[in-house]
């Protein structure tokens, strides 16, 4: 057997210990080329291959090729985890559009976070977000022949003109609608962002948008409409602003407005408005309900109704009090700090003090205001002007990759270091934030 070219097949990351998979020999290491005589371009092609219960994998190992047979009870799991795609490996994106992040980030960062995907099997695996606008037919018939479903669409507009400038106008030009009413038929679920952009896409432009992707339901599930967001770093784009909390207040009526039209005609709201626009108009989110099971919750989507509520379950019980008393620092970033604050003065336990600590996003700068964009260095010039207790938490999703770092490469150990107080990152789970609050403070 000749051993397969290198850019075939999927590298395998982990193998489980005492599953099926570990018992056939299966190691970390090994490129999968082949399921059952099928070759494996992707990840994707792995899953769609290995749902069998038995499983004859061709394979290469230390450069030689191998083969071996897996066996497992229906319904059982192989216990393989796969490498992720590298970013040679990745469909990036060729738009440029208006209000792109990436375009809007400093110099000198990591170069993986300046890759721009478009990348339909990111959608399919991970949910993210892809235009449609440079699909060749080929992979158009591979969604449509493996199902690939759901898929996340980047529209913006669905007005032809207005979304190829929105784009940046880029070489591809061609009708979104018609290639998503071929995957709707497909029976290909797509949920559908658009980025609001005062003086842009808003207004009649977003009307006409949410209409005619509500004509495409259920093959549209969802509508997300999100504020735009701006860094400082913007040279040399195209100059966009931010909503007012008064325009903000008028895209939630607008949308809450067509959600009681759509309910009774579709059995869903259908479009809904980001946790964003809610916290710059000041306005209360809707209740669980409203949120319809909170499809769109990793998109902002519900996020602070859902964690509201959980947190408010997860104070019961608590104990009457901690030992040893402690004082602890909460870091958040300064769009959900205020909601925070609300949320932990019902914390009541004797000898527990918690202060929020809002950190302005310095590093990006502009109207960024969200804890996952938090940066070490923002975090560490902050904090080291104010006192900090015992112990200071901080978000988890400011973390970025198996390595545990901030977008600025700093880690909570440097943080802890310099601050000379335990520094913990917390899962953004309530009942683990609550443990943490009231558990037994790390030693340093």
């Amino acid at each position: 057997m000749s051993p397969p070219s290198s850019a075939d097949g999927v590298i395998v990351a982990r193998v489980r210990r005492r599953s099926p998979a570990a018992s056939a020999g299966l190691l970390a290491g090994d490129r999968l080329v082949a399921i059952n005589g099928v070759p494996l371009r992707d990840s994707i092609d792995f899953h769609f291959q290995a749902g069998e219960e038995t499983l004859r994998l061709e394979l290469e190992r230390e450069g030689c090729a191998a083969a071996l047979t897996i066996h497992r009870r229906a319904g059982r799991e192989l216990g393989v985890e796969l490498l992720p795609p590298r970013p040679a490996e990745i469909s990036t994106c060729a738009n440029k559009c208006v209000f792109c992040f990436i375009h809007q980030l400093p110099k000198g960062m990591r170069r993986s976070l300046y890759v721009k995907d478009d990348d339909y099997r990111l959608s399919f695996l991970h949910g993210n977000y892809i235009t449609l606008t440079d699909l060749p037919e080929e992979e158009l018939r591979r969604i449509e022949r493996q199902r690939l479903s759901p898929l996340y669409v980047s529209v913006h507009s669905t007005d032809p003109e207005l979304r190829h400038a929105l784009l940046g106008s880029p070489r591809i030009k061609g009708d979104l609608l018609p290639r998503m009413r071929r995957l709707a038929r497909a029976g290909i679920r797509l949920h559908c962002q658009i980025v609001l952009c005062p003086d842009l896409n808003d207004g009649a432009h977003l009307e006409r948008s949410v209409r005619e992707l509500g004509e495409l339901h259920p093959g549209v599930a969802t509508v997300a409409v999100v504020p735009v967001g701006l860094t400082a770093h913007r040279e040399r784009l195209p100059r966009l602003r931010i909503h007012t909390p008064e325009e903000a207040r008028q895209v939630v009526r607008t949308v809450e407005g067509w959600q009681r039209r759509f309910q009774p005609r579709l059995g869903t709201r259908f479009v809904f408005a980001a946790d964003e626009l809610y916290l710059a108009a000041g306005l209360e989110p809707p209740g669980a309900g409203d949120y319809e099971g909170y499809p769109l919750v990793e998109d902002g989507v519900g996020l602070v109704r859902r964690f509201s509520d959980a947190f408010l379950r997860a104070l019961r019980p608590l104990p009457a009090a901690v030992d040893p008393a402690r004082a602890v620092s909460v870091v958040s970033g300064e769009m959900f700090a205020p909601r925070l604050t609300a949320l932990l003065e019902k914390v009541t336990v004797e000898g527990l003090r918690v202060t929020v600590r809002p950190i302005a996003n310095e590093f990006f700068g502009g109207n960024i205001g969200v804890a996952g964009l938090l940066t070490g260095q923002d975090i560490l010039k902050q904090l080291s002007r104010v006192p900090l207790g015992d112990l200071v938490l901080i978000p988890a999703v400011a973390l970025r990759d198996a390595a545990g770092v901030f977008l600025d490469d700093l880690t909570p150990a440097d943080l802890e270091a310099q601050l000379g107080v335990p520094v913990v990152a917390v899962e953004p789970a309530p009942l683990a934030f609550v443990k943490v609050l009231v558990g037994t403070i790390p030693r340093r």
